[in-house]
This record gives structure tokens, C-alpha cells and sequence, in this order.
């Protein structure tokens, strides 16, 4: 709009300097005119020729008024219109400015746009590149996971301590495990009225994955064995802390079924993966519901601190109010949610087609 109204100014100044040249045209002329009849007034003694003369140049002159006149108002307009045009020339320059900067501020939104998007791009596919070798390294871990895992039960209950049903909780873990999906990868070995000589013993006649402890345990850090007699025999915290750093190469997980046991998980953690204590005294149907279905879970394949939640949601279900007392230690660097024992037999893990996503099971990896 601002750049046709310039034109418009432009072509009404062309016209006006069309018509002050006209304009000019005629002063030219009629000055011509005056100086032809001065001169022959010059050249003559006719007083009627002269007269006739004078009257000519004094018509011209008046005519000559008139036209100055005309081009002098034609000047004015002239100068008004130049004036009009530098202000319209002003605003299209004004407005080219704002319209500059608008385009300006537009591309470089439209820059920033696409940087963002290529950030968001380039996050993604580091993502994914990241999932993707996420998805190897636990492929590759679930390849070196044994065939088969040795749950190796350590049982002791003496005959000067309250009795306790251990058979009741080894039962139920064999016949639970027989129902699991792996359960062909599990095997379930037990020791009875376990003596500290044969710890050692059983642990390297069976090289377990899993190591548990079954019966009592003392408000002193102490786990209760027997002696030769079937008595009582309390082993330190640190007696047991040695023998799994003595022992812990094929040793995955300690399981504590115990009471005060806490701390002996938190402390064995520093030599295996993964133990379960107990922060206070627990009962025997506790006990054995928690364990059975702890070890179903791992059974099916579902990573270690799915197991523990999914035996703390049974003891809940059963309306066993113990749920608080099992705690699940893990070592630093250890993620519970990672750590599978079992090998599953129909290991498969599926990709997406955009690279780098995993698509299976969510337990499908082990430390």
C-alpha cells in the first residue's frame, strides 16, 4: 500500500512538471513574442505600427503574468508532492524495517526450531543407541547365566532352641518351585541341623547360586548353628561375612531367613550381588510364605527385586502383618531390577525397527 502511494506521488509529480513545462513553454514563447515586438517598434517611425505594437507586447505581457503565474503554482505543488513523496518513501522504509526485522525474528525462531529438533533428534538416537547396547550387553549377560542354578537350603534348628518348622518351609519351596515355568534351571538342595564345619562343606560340594539360611538368629548380628551335641552354637556376623568372601564366586544372592538378620545381609553384600535379612523377629508361617513365593518368582524368570515384592505382596494378601520385616540389600552398583539368576530356556529379546528400542520382557537381563 505505502509503495503504491509512493508511485501515485511519483507520477503526480511527473505529471506536474509535464504541465509546469508546458507552462515554461509558453513564458518562452511569449517572451519571444514581446522581444520580436520591441523589435520592430525599434525599426519603425509608424506611430500606428508602433501603437499596434505596444498593444501586442502589453497583452503578451499580461498573458506572460498569467502563465508565470501557472508554472509558479505548478512549482508549489510540485514542492507540496516531493514533500508527500519523501513521507511516503519514509513509511514504505519504516515498514520494510519492521518487516525485515518480523522476517528476521521468524527465521531464526525457524532456526532455533530446528536446532531443538535436531537436539531432540540427536537425543533420541543416542537413546536409542544407548538402549541398543543395553539390550546387547544384557542379551550377552542372560547367554552367560548358568543353565541351571543351585539353591542350597542351610538348615539348623537345636534342640535347646524353640523349634521351628524348616521342614515345613522346605517343603513348600520344592513343591513351589516344581510349578514355576524354569523350573528345569532350578535345583533345590538342602543340609540339616547344619554345624559351622559343614558350611564349608556344602558350599563347595554344591557351588550354589543361592545360599539360604534357615532357622534362628540372635539381636547380636549372630546366626544360631549346632554343635556336635545339637546345641546351640552362635556364629559372628563376621564368621559369615569371611566365609562368603571366602566362597562367593558362584554365590549370587544370601537369603536370611532368619530373625535380626539384617545386618548380615547389608554386610555380605560387599562379596555377592544381592541378601535378604530380616530387621526383627519373624514368624515361622512368615517365614515360609515369604520364601516360597520369592523363589517361585525367581523360578519364572522375574528379576530379583521383583521377587522380593512380589513375596512382600503375599505376605500382605494372606493378611500376614510381617511385610516390613524383609529387607533386600543389594552391592554398589548392583541394580535389583536387573539382576536375574534363572536363565530362561526360550530366551528370546525382540527389537523394534527403529533402532536401538527394546521390545521384551522387562526382567530380560542379569548381571
Amino acid at each position: 500500500m505505502y509503495r503504491r502511494n509512493v508511485q501515485r506521488k511519483r507520477d503526480d509529480i511527473s505529471k506536474l512538471q509535464n504541465d509546469k513545462a508546458k507552462e515554461q513553454k509558453k513564458i518562452s514563447d511569449l517572451t519571444s513574442k514581446i522581444q520580436r515586438a520591441s523589435e520592430a517598434i525599434s525599426r519603425t517611425k509608424n506611430s500606428s505600427t508602433i501603437q499596434s505594437k505596444l498593444k501586442e507586447i502589453e497583452r503578451h505581457k499580461k498573458d506572460l503574468s498569467n502563465v508565470e503565474k501557472k508554472a509558479a503554482d505548478y512549482e508549489q505543488k510540485i514542492a507540496s508532492k516531493y514533500r508527500e513523496l519523501g513521507n511516503e518513501e519514509k513509511r514504505v522504509a519504516q515498514e520494510e524495517e519492521k518487516e525485515f526485522k518480523k522476517r528476521k525474528r521468524d527465521e531464526e525462531r525457524r532456526i532455533q526450531e530446528n536446532d531443538r529438533r535436531m537436539r531432540n533428534l540427536s537425543s533420541t538416537l543416542s537413546r536409542h543407541d544407548q538402549l541398543h547396547n543395553q539390550t546387547k550387553i544384557e542379551i550377552e549377560n542372560l547367554k552367560r547365566l548358568p543353565e541351571k542354578i543351585i539353591v542350597l537350603f542351610l538348615a539348623a534348628n537345636p534342640l535347646d532352641q524353640q523349634q521351628l518348622r524348616l521342614d515345613e518351609e522346605a517343603r513348600s519351596i520344592t513343591e513351589i518351585i516344581k510349578k514355576t515355568k524354569h523350573r528345569d534351571s532350578v535345583k533345590f538342595e538342602s543340609y540339616w541341623a547344619i554345624r559351622p564345619i559343614d558350611v564349608l562343606q556344602a558350599l563347595n560340594e554344591f557351588t550354589p547360586a543361592i545360599v539360604h539360611f534357615s532357622g534362628h538368629g540372635s539381636d547380636s548380628d549372630e546366626i544360631v548353628f549346632q554343635d556336635s551335641q545339637g546345641k546351640t552354637k552362635l556364629v559372628s556376623k563376621e564368621a559369615i561375612v569371611q566365609t562368603m568372601m571366602a566362597s562367593s564366586d558362584g554365590i549370587r544372592l544370601v537369603f536370611f531367613n532368619t530373625c535380626y538378620s539384617k545386618n548380615q545381609a547389608e554386610a555380605v553384600t560387599e562379596h555377592v550381588e544381592a541378601a535378604i535379612g530380616m530387621n526383627t523377629t519373624i514368624s515361622d508361617e512368615a517365614a515360609r510364605v515369604f520364601s516360597s513365593q520369592f523363589y517361585s518368582s525367581i523360578g519364572f524368570g522375574l528379576s530379583v527385586q521383583k521377587s522380593f515384592d512380589q513375596a512382600k505382596a503375599l505376605l500382605m494378601m494372606e493378611g500376614i502383618t510381617e511385610e516390613e520385616t524383609p529387607e533386600l540389600f543389594v552391592k554398589a552398583g548392583v541394580d535389583s531390577n536387573a539382576l536375574v539368576i534363572v536363565k530362561p530356556h526360550d530366551m528370546t529379546v525382540n527389537i523394534e525397527s527403529e533402532p536401538g528400542a527394546p521390545q521384551g520382557p522387562a526382567n530380560s537381563a542379569g548381571l
